[in-house]
């Protein structure tokens, strides 16, 4: 499955980043362009631990049984996913200021040893193995690219 521990999708996705303007118009959502680069940063470094977004009592219910339909194929994150408390972005943020974290946090991500990877759950999925976590992040990525066209 793709996932940013791959090469060649740290490179895709960059490249779909760098296609981003700060004027770029959503397909669906409310965020910005630079509201939503910062939100994916804000993912970023949940699957780094560095920050911690409390469980969700929706996930403890039914996370364990969505979590194998999202890691058993490439297939995209559905439009009107819920967010994550905590990773939500609502206030302006500088577009370029944005878009450098959120290189600096792929490549952070990529080149990060499986053990660098938070072993705390995921609020809604719950554990995730580094793999997962991978798998993921390319996945959440890959969805606000298409909610903004590239």
């Amino acid at each position: 499955m793709k996932n940013l521990f791959e090469a060649s999708r740290v490179e895709e996705i960059k490249d779909r980043v760098s296609k981003l303007k700060p004027d770029s118009q959503h397909l669906w959502g409310k965020m910005n362009t630079a509201q939503m680069l910062a939100h994916c940063s804000k993912s970023l470094r949940m699957a780094l631990g560095e920050t911690r977004p409390p469980l969700m009592f929706l996930g403890r219910i039914i996370g364990f049984l969505i979590k194998p339909f999202v890691f058993k194929n490439d297939d995209p994150m559905r439009q009107g996913s819920p967010t994550i408390k905590g990773l939500e972005v609502c206030n302006e943020r500088d577009f370029e200021t944005e878009r450098t974290a959120l290189y600096q946090l792929i490549d952070r991500f990529a080149n990060a040893a499986p053990r660098e990877i938070t072993i705390y759950p995921h609020s809604f999925f719950g554990k995730l193995t580094p793999q997962e976590w991978a798998i993921l992040m390319y996945k959440h990525l890959d969805h606000h690219l298409r909610q903004f066209g590239v």
